[in-house]
């Protein structure tokens, strides 16, 4: 774009020597330049976080399952007295199968929560504790629901428990603020 003898002369005060152009031609900016526009939410929607809950999901079944793969082949290998390159090729066998398996499955439940969450966002038009109580319970029914009706119901409960361990946790100042408005 500009050469050396262009740095400096009166036509371009000052030239990025990284970049090698003149700020003078970039256009001055008419408004304010902001992340989240005016008047929007400060904070992601579910469909944003459905990717990031997901992703880490995988990623912390992964690591789940391979440390207890890791465990069972250790224990595997030193029961059938495997030494050398049997015991280092099926320890990283145990470990992939089992690191494999359990990510799968904590990113199938992870995608089913988050589809439920967004399906129940969109339907009530807000995103509140209902939303993640009910796709939590959605979820757990719909993951043990090939095993039976009692299963089912199991599974649902243990999703209600955890949605609302979470929410209790999270939503700490509106239960506070809440208790003290009633007394």
């Amino acid at each position: 774009m500009f050469s050396d003898r262009d740095v400096g002369s009166p036509q371009s005060p000052f030239v990025s020597p990284y970049l090698n152009f003149d700020p003078a031609y970039l256009p001055e900016a008419t408004q304010p330049e902001f992340i989240f526009p005016e008047g929007a939410s400060k904070q992601r929607g579910r469909f944003e976080l459905a990717f990031s809950q997901i992703g880490a999901s995988c990623m912390v079944g992964a690591g789940i399952g391979g440390a207890s793969g890791f465990y069972n082949g250790l224990r595997m290998t030193v029961l059938e007295g495997q030494t050398g390159k049997l015991r280092r090729t099926q320890l990283l066998n145990h470990v992939m199968k089992r690191g494999a398996a359990t990510a799968n499955t904590l990113g199938v439940v992870a995608v089913m929560y988050s589809g439920f969450g967004v399906l129940f966002s969109w339907l009530r038009g807000c995103d509140d504790e209902l939303n993640t109580l009910g796709a939590a319970t959605t979820t757990g029914m719909l993951f043990r629901s090939t095993s039976g009706l009692k299963k089912c119901g199991l599974g649902g409960a243990v999703g209600f428990g955890l949605a609302t361990v979470y929410c209790l946790i999270t939503s700490r100042d509106r239960i506070n603020s809440f208790l003290e408005s009633k007394s």
